[in-house]
């Protein structure tokens, strides 16, 4: 497979060309290793391209990574899937559409209804240990669909922990009723890749992001947003380019254009071996750990201990892998996850290995109660909210007063409580288990 932008970015480098443009670097090798890209790094010159244009070096990479995904169409994101999410959902709102969505949504999403003026219709997942994660039931994704008319619904899968939503019966009742399906698949880049195609495009979604520098060898910031509905087509770059910079970095396409030469020849072999690798490490340490899997299924390459199960707080479990120099992607009272990638050799999961054995500890009685609260009362927009004056309080002070702009570590980013939403006791709670010590709430006048 050709990798158009790469092979322009050496060719420029290796040119000698006096360059009288941005980036202010010039491309000049410096004593740090950072340095060592800047002749790779450039911007929008003669013959470059832009990253927002339907022709060049980048829309034809970008073509290659829609075959590579079999999709209608991919387009790259140098803003990660955030920019990705924006899109969709402006999109939605130019369709005039009303949003429902899963509650466990990033972040990223929120961010994206404040900037479009977005308030979305709440359905809860059945939680098992946390808030960032749990079952969606289709029936009543079912009955909501029926009351809402011209809707989309917003789905996270895989969610933080890997566990994975049954896309395909949720598009199909999109489509019956007339909705558009948008999923937030920044975690699984891998799906198109296994044995059986899990990507929610393949399996009916409207439009989804993928976060490559997740899952694949790309630079941080990669990802990709594809269509399989046609009807989006002629408009995804013009609505990108509304959030994006006008300073896009080529060095992210860059690593996009390669990641598709690693596609095309490496990953399915790649991904038998680490599934194999995490199965074995599965087997090791299952005696010891409760290896957490979804109720539908599961992103092969998130390996998720419930700690809670397992009988150990997992910011323990996360302190003592940070001991065997092991950093993980997330951990929390309940869980820790840690993120394979297919480019892992044998030595890192037996390294995994290895320090899960050695640790020791006394398993804890259950001291977690099951994660189960309502809906906070809504009594402000999102957008509202999050745009008022505010002041930050500590979460038992915050009883009854209206969250605004929502402050939750990233990662995992889902917020308990969103803006516009009252503070209530249950959230206090969970709040307080989860080590969130204060909130921000909108000031009172």
């Amino acid at each position: 497979m050709n990798t158009p932008i790469y092979d322009y970015l050496v060719k420029y480098a290796k040119s000698g060309t006096t360059r009288m443009h941005m980036p202010g670097h010039k491309g000049v090798r410096g004593k740090n290793a950072l340095s060592e890209i800047f002749p790779l790094d450039i911007t929008e010159i003669t013959d470059a391209g832009n990253l927002f244009e339907e022709e060049g070096i980048i829309a034809e990479s970008e073509k290659n990574a829609t075959g590579l995904f079999k999709t209608e169409a991919t387009f790259y994101s140098v803003g990660g899937s955030t920019q990705c999410i924006q899109t969709m959902l402006a999109v939605m709102k130019y369709e005039n559409r009303n949003v429902i969505a899963i509650r466990n949504a990033h972040r990223a999403f929120l961010s994206a209804c404040v900037l479009l003026d977005i308030d979305p219709q709440w359905i809860c997942p059945h939680y098992e240990d946390t808030f960032i994660s749990g079952t969606i039931l289709t029936d009543e994704v079912e009955e909501k669909l029926k009351v809402t008319p011209n809707a989309c619904l917003y789905v996270t899968s895989p969610d933080y922990l890997g566990c994975m939503a049954d896309i395909k019966t949720l598009s199909l009742l999109c489509h019956r009723y007339g909705a558009v399906l948008l999923v937030d698949n920044a975690h699984g880049a891998c799906l198109p890749f296994y044995d059986e195609n899990l990507h929610p495009i393949a399996l009916g979604a409207d439009m989804c992001c993928d976060s490559a520098h997740k899952m694949l060898p790309a630079l941080t910031g990669a990802a990709y947003l594809h269509l399989k509905n046609r009807k989006y087509i002629p408009y995804i770059k013009e609505v990108m380019l509304l959030f994006a910079s006008t300073s896009p970095s080529y060095l992210i396409s860059c690593s996009l254009d390669l990641c598709n030469e690693f596609l095309e020849n490496d990953i399915t072999e790649r991904l038998s071996f680490a599934q194999d690798q995490v199965n074995k490490l599965c087997d090791r340490v299952k005696g010891k750990f409760h290896i957490q899997r979804g109720t539908f299924a599961h992103e092969p390459l998130h390996f998720t201990i419930n700690a809670f199960k397992s009988g150990i707080d997992g910011n323990i479990l996360m302190k003592n892998l940070q001991e065997k120099n092991i950093e993980c992607e997330f951990a929390c009272p309940t869980h820790v996850v840690m993120l394979f990638s297919p480019v892992d050799e044998e030595n890192v999961y037996t390294a995994v290995g290895d320090a899960l054995d050695s640790i020791v500890f006394e398993r804890k009685p259950d001291f977690f109660e099951k994660i189960n609260f309502p809906l906070p009362p809504k009594c402000m927009s999102v957008r509202k909210a999050a745009l008022s004056p505010y002041e930050e309080l500590k979460i038992e002070d915050a009883e009854g007063r209206i969250c605004a702009n929502t402050n939750v570590p990233c990662p995992p980013a889902v917020p308990i409580v969103v803006s516009g939403e009252t503070v209530t006791s249950e959230c206090i709670y969970v709040m307080k288990k989860f080590g969130i010590k204060t909130i921000k709430v909108v000031k009172e006048v």
